[in-house]
């Protein structure tokens, strides 16, 4: 599966109408709206996960840069999350 991370999202953004944009290019997995821990609220950004590589990266190509409720979308392959915790000394 290939990790998307989107950005520049609108606060009032639904999963559904993220999705909707997506679904032309690939049937999406998996989807986290980003939730600031101090306020509680949506952060602007979203993960997904696309089944195939190649429609993940089709939907990248067409969707970065493009605009979505008025603000242009960031839309990159994502980073493999790194664990939070201590560290050891």
């Amino acid at each position: 599966m290939n990790n998307i991370r989107v950005e520049n999202l609108e606060p009032d953004v639904t999963e559904e109408e993220i999705r909707a944009i997506f679904i032309p290019h690939g049937p999406v997995e998996r989807f986290k709206m980003v939730v600031d821990r101090e306020t509680g609220l949506l952060s602007g950004s979203a993960f997904l996960e696309m089944t195939n590589d190649r429609e993940a990266q089709t939907a990248i190509l067409a969707l970065d840069g493009s605009n979505f409720k008025g603000k242009v979308l960031k839309v990159r392959q994502a980073r493999p999350q790194l664990h939070r915790g201590t560290s050891a000394k």
